[in-house]
């Protein structure tokens, strides 16, 4: 090595560089201005010749051997080096063309940094993680990822053998590490390899991958997100809030089809032509899907995830999930997903003790692990971690365009001492078992979401009281749409299991809820945690022997769609499936072909149209004003009887429901003097039932009951429901029943 070339050269550094222990490799290797032109440095491990090469006049310039394990040295006359590559000569006598990842500048800006140091960079998924680009005229894939106690991170992959000393990235004030790598494509799988200052290496996947091995393989793999939608009426169509029906069917993908061509599972594009014709059909508004986000272990049905940011591979490509909501957009469903911000996996290759540290996790096990789940919690007060995942969670919509994030577990976040025992938790700086930092996350994600994104609907799994879940922002709420109602659920599972004969008992389940129900926004759900682990099925809950099951359920999904709330009924329970549900079998849709299945599910059917189509049954529903009462204390006789209304009074909706087995003449006091005619009857024979239904239309008649002055008398099949709906006389009707009072004879009173 010539003595001018030797005097260039910053023999620590590179030291640092062959070690694999320089967190600013880039200050070294590549181009760098000096006085007399530029020095240009590279090193590939085991190299034993290398040439530059110019791209343009295919120019060959050798360069130095600086140290014999790899490091190359070369200085240019000119101080603006023309783009080049390296032709790598071997000891066995392979070469290897590579192009230089050190000449390129940083795509983070200081811009970048601040926001996402201070927690409010919304489209960070777009610097961080992997992404096919081209710069400065070569094609390659951009790394980034924050591990800010790491001594040196590499990207190690498919494109260069896995070795972690080839592609040492650069560390930036903010803590994170990026490169740009000429040659690295979609589809090579890659992770990133940390050196901690103890010496310890060791491989994590991306946080921020966009697509991952199928398990149990587990490295992340670079993907082009370049998907073109065609559902731009939905997205417009979804951006005009209202009030409007909301009947959720939840889904766990792979139990929609199940392949037999040997495959363990089926592909998003399969799947999406038969769910969309199903939901079509039944008249469902919306799909909620189980988490698709990438997870190791299928038991868990993806709610312990570890790829936030990547669709599992279980089901296709990325694209081919794009694809999959797209056909549902364009069919006019909506797809709302579950998310899991509560809790993590301790997988090694996952976001545990990521950079050495606890970066994403608190370091103290009274706040950073859940001992129940054997799971992680995430520290919402950090706010890197707190960007994390609010930029995931709008990734979800903007990439994907899904319409709505259904949040697990919140009452795990909100509450510090949830599933622990005294001695297990740390209070709060006012000494309370409130988790202010996952208060504060969750009104900055519903706020920020609201603003980019307004229609898309934000919906809280929250099992206890805690107030103003779904309150407004600005009056000290939480900021959600919608809260599942399971006090509702677990109370009406409680007394609907009970023999009918025994309900009288336990009226005030049934009817608890209505004393709470505009104290929240509140969604009804029979959701899949009610049909596993033991639990039995929907129809399995049910007293009583088969045809006793089947009206009990009937009456049950009745009673949800007449009841104030959005819906929400898992998959197969539409069916009537004796068996749990578990993420190994196909829905069991082959009995549709039994005439009980399949009335059942002409039901849900005919309810959800009815849903949709009568006002009275959503226009008011989150207003005291849309309910009322007409008989809800006669527990012996287990009825119940309301009035569902519409701002019109022409809107307005009676349902009876008879909880008791017996059939029973009910009469029913109602609010106005009209006609009321049978529009739904649980007890159809199409349905299933007897066939004790009321076909003609009931006029009121002047006869007081339930402290009204009209009353009707309707019959009631055991176990069923019957809706009715208001029809106000005609005037010539009305001018007949005045001709008819004045004819009647006017009884004498005996002297």
């Amino acid at each position: 090595m010539n003595n001018k070339l030797y005097k260039l050269m910053n023999w620590p550094a590179i030291e640092e560089v062959i070690y694999s222990e320089t967190s600013n490799p880039h200050a070294l290797l590549g181009p760098h201005p000096q006085d007399s032109g530029s020095l240009v440095q590279m090193f590939y491990p085991g190299a034993k010749e290398v040439i530059l090469q110019f791209v343009d006049n295919l120019k060959e310039v050798p360069m130095e051997m600086a140290d014999e394990d790899g490091f190359f040295a070369v200085l240019l006359p000119n101080k603006k080096v023309a783009p080049y590559r390296y032709i790598i000569g071997f000891e066995d006598g392979n070469t290897l063309v590579m192009q230089d990842a050190y000449r390129h500048k940083s795509l983070f800006t200081q811009k970048d940094e601040l926001l996402f140091a201070e927690g409010i960079h919304y489209t960070i998924y777009e610097k961080m993680g992997a992404h096919p680009m081209t710069l400065d005229g070569e094609e390659g894939t951009y790394f980034a990822v924050w591990a800010p106690n790491a001594l040196r991170v590499s990207v190690v992959g498919d494109f260069n053998g896995w070795d972690g000393r080839i592609h040492q990235m650069r560390k930036l004030p903010s803590g994170i590490f990026e490169i740009f790598v000429p040659g690295a494509k979609a589809g090579q799988n890659y992770k990133f390899e940390l050196k901690l200052k103890s010496g310890l290496t060791y491989l994590k996947a991306d946080p921020y991958a966009n697509c991952s091995q199928l398990r149990p393989e587990n490295a992340s793999v670079i993907t082009d997100l370049s998907y073109k939608f065609q559902d731009q009426k939905w997205m417009e169509r979804r951006k005009q809030k209202k009030s409007a029906p909301i009947s959720v069917y939840e889904v766990y993908l792979g139990s929609v089809l199940k392949p037999t061509d040997g495959r363990e599972f089926a592909n998003y594009r399969e799947i999406a032509p038969i769910l969309r014709d199903y939901v079509l059909d039944m008249g469902y508004t919306h799909v909620e899907l189980m988490p698709i986000m990438e997870h190791p272990f299928d038991a868990s049905w993806g709610y312990q995830v570890i790829g936030y940011y990547a669709p599992t591979s279980r089901y296709g490509s990325p694209e081919d999930f794009m694809y999959f909501v797209d056909v549902l957009h364009q069919a006019g469903i909506g797809v709302i997903v579950d998310w899991v911000p509560a809790h993590f996996p301790r997988d090694s290759h996952g976001l545990s003790n990521f950079d050495g540290t606890c970066l994403y996790e608190h370091l103290d096990p009274r706040q950073g692990s859940h001992p129940h789940w054997g799971t992680l919690i995430y520290n919402y007060g950090r706010p890197q971690v707190k960007n994390y995942l609010i930029a995931n969670a709008l990734y979800w919509v903007e990439k994907y365009h899904v319409d709505g994030i259904r949040m697990d577990a919140v009452a795990s976040m909100l509450y510090l001492d949830y599933g622990k025992k005294d001695g297990e938790w740390v209070a709060n700086i006012y000494g309370s078992n409130e988790n202010l930092e996952a208060m504060e996350f969750i009104k900055h994600l519903n706020s920020i979401m609201k603003k980019r994104n307004p229609g898309v609907l934000m919906i809280a799994e929250e099992s206890t009281a805690w107030p103003m879940i779904t309150g407004d922002l600005n009056e000290g709420g939480l900021g959600f749409d919608y809260k599942w109602n399971m006090g509702w659920m677990n109370d009406y599972l409680e007394y609907i299991h009970q023999d009918p004969f025994f309900r009288s008992y336990h009226h005030n389940e049934l009817t608890f809820s209505m004393i709470y129900a505009y104290s929240e926004k509140f969604m009804l759900v029979f959701s899949h945690d009610e049909v596993v682990h033991g639990k039995s099925s929907m129809i399995g809950k049910m007293p009583g022997d088969i045809p006793n099951k089947f009206a009990n359920l009937r009456l049950t999904y009745a009673y949800m769609m007449t009841h104030p709330g959005k819906k929400l009924l898992f998959m197969g329970q539409d069916l009537g499936e004796f068996d749990e549900w578990n993420e190994e079998r196909q829905v069991q849709w082959e009995l549709l072909e039994s005439p009980q299945h399949k009335g059942l599910n002409d039901l849900v059917r005919d309810l959800n149209k009815l849903y949709r189509n009568q006002t009275a049954l959503y226009e008011l529903d989150e207003v005291y004003t849309g309910f009322e009462w007409i008989n809800c204390i006669s527990s012996n006789q287990c009825y119940l009887a309301y009035l569902r209304k519409g701002k019109e009074k022409e809107d307005c909706l009676l349902v009876v429901a008879n909880f008791a087995g017996v059939l029973q003449d009910i009469t029913i006091g109602v609010p106005t003097d009209g006609k009321y005619k049978e529009i739904l009857n649980t007890d159809e024979i199409k349905y299933g039932g007897l066939g004790y239904v009321n076909p003609r239309v009931k006029s009121a008649v002047l006869k007081s009951w339930d402290d009204r002055e009209y009353s009707i008398t309707v019959k009631m099949a055991p176990l069923s429901v019957s809706v009715m709906k208001f029809i106000p006389y005609t005037k010539e009707e009305l001018q007949k029943k005045k001709d008819k009072a004045k004819k009647k004879p006017v009884k004498k009173n005996n002297p």
